[in-house]
């Protein structure tokens, strides 16, 4: 970053003061945080109890609400199996914190196919979709 100045929070109050409110790229991160959560299976409250925080911390980093430091989205980066880039990529594209529908749905799929307790089933589910795929 030469040459580029780097703002962390926004300007507010008397004196250009930096406020600590959490930004379009908060919300984003916490859009990607989510996703990938639900991509693994995991409950919010099993993602809060791996990184050490309370539920209700990790539903604030999830909506962008509570801004996240280096070290704690580093620590969300280890348990999401993912490199910490992976939370920031597509950030300057111009629908950015907003889901498409077919990556909501893929993500409902794999919610919902994580819930699946018998092996059998999930292999049925898995042929079919194989099946499916390979007819388009």
């Amino acid at each position: 970053m030469l040459g580029q100045k780097a703002t962390i929070g926004s300007r507010s109050g008397k004196g250009g003061r930096v406020t600590n409110r959490a930004s379009d790229t908060d919300r984003y991160v916490g859009v990607r945080i989510r996703e990938r959560r639900v991509m693994l299976g995991l409950s919010q409250q099993q993602m809060a109890n791996l990184i050490g925080v309370t539920y209700q911390q990790a539903h604030k980093y999830e909506r962008g609400i509570n801004r996240i430091s280096a070290g704690r989205l580093y620590e969300i980066a280890q348990v999401l199996r993912v490199p910490v880039g992976f939370f920031f990529e597509g950030l300057g594209d111009s629908d950015s914190g907003q889901l498409p529908a077919r990556q909501r749905m893929c993500l409902e799929v794999a919610r919902n196919f994580t819930q699946i307790d018998n092996e059998r089933h999930q292999e049925a589910l898995s042929q079919l979709a194989r099946v499916l795929a390979s007819k388009a």
